[in-house]
């Protein structure tokens, strides 16, 4: 058998001071870097669960990383057996893999969907013509004349809205009311309009506005028994790879919404650089016509080992971050 290494980091990323997440504010991104070697080859893969959305606590992720990658290294191929594995280690040992053996391909959508603040002045590169914007943060009736007032700036621009299910099925309805019947052609998804699934599926049932699954769709593939015709029929899907798992189960899922009619979009859980290229080199191979939601680097004071094409924010290198473990 080939020779085999594997490294284990850890890594800490400061952020930026108004990143909030579920009303915490976050300075510091942390997470695991997974580096194999077997022969000439090599792969790194990043093990990042996101506090908030992740059921597994970042120690269990390392511990269950050291785990797969001593026997990896020692000759099984139990690391991928990612079935057995949380999502965050699955995808990250997945991808570690699949760089490893060269079957990701170099070319990646560098483009990704911007995130907009609701305001008609924003500048747009004519590069860009889909982008997103968070609502579900302030007074329906006000976020949906904002977003009227936007796209009427923007006449070329298609939005994808997120409410993070913010609303009741009443508020939803209000936002709803006091769009421009003009401007709902123009509006991609929103993902998960309600609090509750099944209000979600009833609100886009009577305003005809397309809906997108996101976190309905990590609640359903974290059980053992999910099949996909159990998710309620949606315009869309948002696969985000460190919550879902391996890079197989991300493609099973995109093979299953393709099937049933709906969109497919990967995106991100604000992984470092080194997750955020892969993805998007993801998105570029299995989704060429898709536009990947991908615009989070800006979270970030600086990036990590690989940078993102035509990013200002200075690069730390792999080695200056906390050497874990070392199997040989």
């Amino acid at each position: 058998m080939t020779q085999r290494s594997a490294r284990l980091y850890a890594y800490r990323l400061s952020m930026d001071s108004g990143v909030v997440l579920r009303g915490r504010r976050v300075t510091e991104r942390r997470g695991y870097i997974a580096e194999l070697h077997e022969g000439a080859g090599s792969g790194l893969g990043e093990i990042a669960p996101l506090s908030g959305w992740s059921a597994e606590s970042l120690a269990q992720a390392g511990a269950q990383a050291a785990l797969a990658l001593s026997d990896w290294v020692h000759g099984s191929e139990r690391m991928m057996e990612t079935a057995t594995l949380f999502p965050s280690v699955a995808f990250g040992l997945s991808m570690a893999e699949m760089e490893l053996t060269r079957r990701l391909p170099a070319a990646g959508a560098f483009t990704p969907a911007p995130l907009l603040r609701c305001d008609a002045a924003v500048t747009l590169p004519s590069t860009h013509r889909i982008a997103k914007v968070k609502v579900g943060r302030g007074d329906p009736a006000q976020e949906s004349e904002q977003i009227n007032r936007l796209l009427t700036a923007h006449p070329a621009l298609v939005l994808r809205l997120d409410a993070n299910r913010a609303w009741t099925l009443s508020q939803a309805r209000v936002f709803s009311a006091h769009l421009r019947p003009d401007v709902y052609s123009r509006i991609a998804f929103i993902e998960e309009p309600c609090q509750q699934p099944q209000d979600s599926l009833n609100f886009a049932a009577e305003s005809h506005l397309p809906l997108a699954w996101d976190e309905t769709l990590q609640a359903a593939v974290s059980q053992p028994d999910f099949q996909f015709e159990q998710l309620g029929k949606a315009a869309a899907i948002v696969v985000k790879p460190t919550l879902i798992g391996s890079v197989q189960r991300c493609l099973l899922l995109i093979q299953a919404a393709r099937q049933s009619g709906m969109q497919a979009v990967l995106s991100s859980s604000l992984e470092s650089s080194i997750g955020l290229t892969q993805i998007a080199r993801l998105s570029h191979w299995l989704l060429p016509d898709a536009v990947p939601g991908l615009d989070t680097l800006h979270c970030f004071q600086s990036q990590l080992e690989c940078p993102w094409p035509g990013s200002p924010l200075p690069v730390q290198q792999l080695s200056a971050q906390t050497l874990v473990g070392i199997w040989e």
